[in-house]
């Protein structure tokens, strides 16, 4: 569920450097043209348990120079007091079982401004404050899109999605929403892997659904998608044109949907309506405190019926579920103020759960199918952690600034963890 990382680029399992430095290796400019080889990033996103099939959220508000699809931060030389996330986000609401989980972003309306926040925090030195978004002015007048995130579970492989969007600003202003399904790179480093597939089809009733096949998963999924957007589908794969300057394997590549929003290149994506990432593509225009709602669906197995008068009861008695839970958690006696924000804290807790994927054996020596890692990494970090594989979910002090396995941090934070959810705690 909650399993996908805010970042992937950057961390140290992504780096195959000569001298370590992951920051420099793969910068946030490639993130959006490169596919990860150990894990996935999106705003506000679910995975399955081995984040096979992910779903995130990205947004383009027609001022930004990159589609928003994942969380932006400075690298620690950035950075006046090291690495920091410069986004705001919020995760509002969980149960342990994830049966209902809400998060929040809030979206400028400005273009972000990105080469500003790391040149200001540049100039600065460690004794001054930092130089945050909301320093910048893009938040000015509340010209901003709330955008509100909620899922609910109506059965173990059938999870309702609600995408809530308000324009707090006081004149219209456009958004492009696109919900993005896309499926885990595994193929590109062993020989002979499958590749597993999504492609366009329309439920009986004439809605607009997403069929999901991957080798590793039970059956066909589908991802249902109210009202009529436009379908964008590319691969996941590395744009190796736009990196490197060199051919590209497939003709499209990850960064697909930024160039064809953003630098309006329409071949960018499959017109065969086909390929291992997609997004329904809803462009809306909103008047100052105007809201829109999308409702999406992914299933597993035979569906119909996926936006009747049952969608919005599912939500209803998810969200009673979670009220009921955490009325026997928080005690009774704190101010309506304190338990908000105790229910936030433990929510953020279920939410801060990753799947994390280490093989330092394979990541010291490389993959097969790819060039071998520079000498030097033999001599490098976590040269001497040869007995670590690890292929689950652990709770993660934070999933935009984690870049390393730190077993120190995961000691503490089972006591809070133990309050909501305790048998992961033990895990």
């Amino acid at each position: 569920m909650p399993y996908l990382a805010e970042r992937q680029w950057g961390t140290v399992r992504e780096d195959y450097s000569a001298n370590g430095s992951a920051w420099d290796y793969f910068p946030h400019d490639h993130a959006r043209s490169r596919a990860y080889r150990w894990g996935e990033d999106g705003l506000l996103g679910i995975s399955d348990n081995h984040q096979r099939l992910c779903f995130a959220v990205a947004l383009w508000n027609e001022k930004n120079p990159i589609l928003k699809e994942r969380i932006f931060g400075l690298t620690g030389p950035q950075g006046n007091h090291g690495e920091d996330v410069k986004e705001y986000y919020f995760y509002l609401d969980s149960t342990p079982a994830h049966s209902y989980m809400k998060a929040l972003y809030k979206y400028p309306q400005a273009a972000f401004p990105y080469a500003r926040l790391a040149e200001e925090n540049g100039r600065r030195g460690r004794r001054k404050q930092e130089f945050e978004l909301l320093d910048a002015g893009v938040f000015d007048d509340n010209r901003y899109f709330d955008v509100e995130v909620e899922y609910a579970k109506a059965g173990t492989d059938d999870t309702l999605i609600r995408i809530t969007v308000v324009n707090r600003g006081p004149e219209c202003a456009p958004l492009h929403l696109l919900p993005t399904l896309w499926f885990r790179n595994t193929r590109s480093w062993d020989h002979g892997a499958q590749r597993p597939k999504l492609w366009k089809a329309n439920a009986a009733d004439g809605t607009t659904t997403i069929m999901a096949e991957h080798p590793e998963l039970p059956g066909a999924y589908r991802l249902a998608c109210s009202g009529e957007p436009e379908l964008l589908f590319t691969e996941n794969e590395t744009n190796f044109r736009r990196l490197y300057d060199s051919s590209n394997g497939q003709s499209h590549a990850k960064d697909a949907l930024h160039a064809y929003l953003v630098a309006g290149e329409r071949a960018a994506v499959n017109p065969n309506q086909g390929g291992t990432k997609v997004a329904p593509h809803y462009a809306l225009t909103l008047h100052g405190s105007e809201r829109a709602v999308i409702r999406l669906r992914l299933v597993g197995g035979e569906a119909g019926g996926f936006f009747g008068p049952a969608f919005d009861s599912v939500f209803r008695d998810r969200q009673r579920e979670a009220d009921e839970f955490y009325a026997t958690v928080i005690p009774v006696g704190l101010s309506a103020d304190a338990k908000s924000v105790m229910r936030q804290a433990l929510a953020g807790m279920l939410w801060s759960k990753q799947w994390y994927h280490y093989d330092v054996q394979r990541w010291l020596a490389g993959d097969p199918t790819q060039p071998p890692p520079a000498p030097e990494r033999a001599r490098g970090r976590n040269r001497e952690w040869m007995h670590l594989y690890n292929d689950d979910v652990i709770s993660m002090p934070d999933k935009w600034e984690y870049p390393w396995y730190a077993a120190w941090d995961l000691a503490f934070r089972t006591v809070t963890l133990a309050l909501v959810d305790p048998d992961f705690a033990k895990e």
